[in-house]
């Protein structure tokens, strides 16, 4: 397959026989491989969604800033959106975040802002309350 640009991969993931669990069954059980996807999981599609939707409300207009509080994957799938289409993304994580996946959304443009985890989630210093701050 041919993409012209990162998002045309998203969603074209492979279904996969489980032949273990098939053994004697009459029906087969498929799975979708998600983790395939160019940011690994099924949250590309999810990105893809957010920021069409955004779009056509016209919440997010060219040029615009994505700000999101994510664990990861949702921001690995926004991130991919804003690079191909030209918005800056702000993202807020915990401190327990891996390194690794900082330095992806860095990598495709992101600014990370990491937050403590011990913490209330209505503590202005939580990953939570930081990006509501930011949106405003």
């Amino acid at each position: 397959m041919r993409c012209n640009n990162i998002l045309e991969a998203v969603g074209h993931t492979p279904l996969v026989r489980l032949n273990r669990i098939n053994q004697g069954l009459k029906p087969q059980i498929y799975v979708k491989a998600e983790f395939t996807n160019p940011g690994g999981s099924v949250k590309d599609r999810i990105g893809i969604s957010m920021i069409d939707e955004a779009e056509k409300k016209g919440l997010l207009k060219p040029g615009g800033t994505i700000i999101e509080g994510t664990s990861g994957n949702t921001g690995m799938g926004l991130a991919l959106v804003a690079a191909v289409r030209g918005y800056k993304c702000v993202f807020t994580t915990t401190d327990k975040q891996s390194k690794e996946k900082v330095d992806l959304l860095k990598a495709l443009g992101a600014e990370v802002i990491v937050c403590p985890t011990a913490v209330e989630p209505d503590d202005p210093r939580s990953y939570y309350s930081v990006a509501k701050k930011l949106a405003r």
